[in-house]
């Protein structure tokens, strides 16, 4: 089963990645995002993209600009999530044939996102914009438009964002934190899985 998850992994870095990564698929979680503010980014997507692109997808957060798209897409990403709805970057990740998550706020983000190619919104941050918030804006969105709540989403409502419409989640902190031990990752990893698989029939 494929869960609609996107593990954040802010702050990561390339020593530790490979384990992390392991533990994340073992747990149930094969999207997996490492943000471009972390310490040596395309490195640690490279190394995960290397072990475990044939059964995750692999690629990176908070890409900002077009060089971000080539540059992951460089070393195997196939994932791009941004903060922001950038249309010029959202094309040049559909040209070079990787999935596209911009982040949104409003209906205009969401439809400027959509018809540049985007595969997915990313409704961040989801504790501002708030279920009731992220239902107003779905009511007049494509059935088809898949949407993930990221920022203020976790097991405790993942149930109330289901209920809204959501598709999946971006989980971050709650997830992993930088110097985490991966044992406690596992635990976060499993506990957010069976939140997710009760939330989401």
């Amino acid at each position: 089963m494929s869960r609609n998850i996107i593990a954040i992994l802010r702050g990561i870095t390339p020593p530790e990645a490979e384990t992390i990564g392991a533990t994340l698929i073992e747990a149930g979680i094969d999207r997996i995002e490492v943000p471009l503010n972390s310490p040596d980014p395309l490195e640690s997507i490279g190394l995960l993209a290397r072990a475990f692109g044939d059964v995750a997808l692999i690629g990176a957060g908070t890409v900002l600009s077009v060089k971000d798209v080539d540059d992951v897409a460089g070393v195997g990403g196939r994932l791009i999530v941004s903060p922001n709805c950038n249309p010029e970057v959202i094309r040049a990740t559909k040209a070079a044939t990787l999935l596209s998550f911009p982040g949104v706020m409003t209906p205009t983000e969401c439809f400027s996102a959509l018809d540049a190619g985007a595969d997915g919104l990313k409704f961040f941050p989801g504790s501002l914009i708030g279920i009731d918030g992220f239902k107003a804006i779905s009511a007049v969105l494509p059935a088809t438009a898949k949407s993930y709540a990221v920022g203020g989403a976790g097991p405790a409502n993942f149930a109330q964002w289901a209920n809204a419409g959501i598709a999946g989640f971006g989980i971050g902190s709650a997830l992993y934190k930088p110097g985490m031990d991966v044992s406690e990752v596992r635990k976060n990893a499993d506990a957010i899985v069976a939140a997710y698989d009760a939330a989401m029939g």
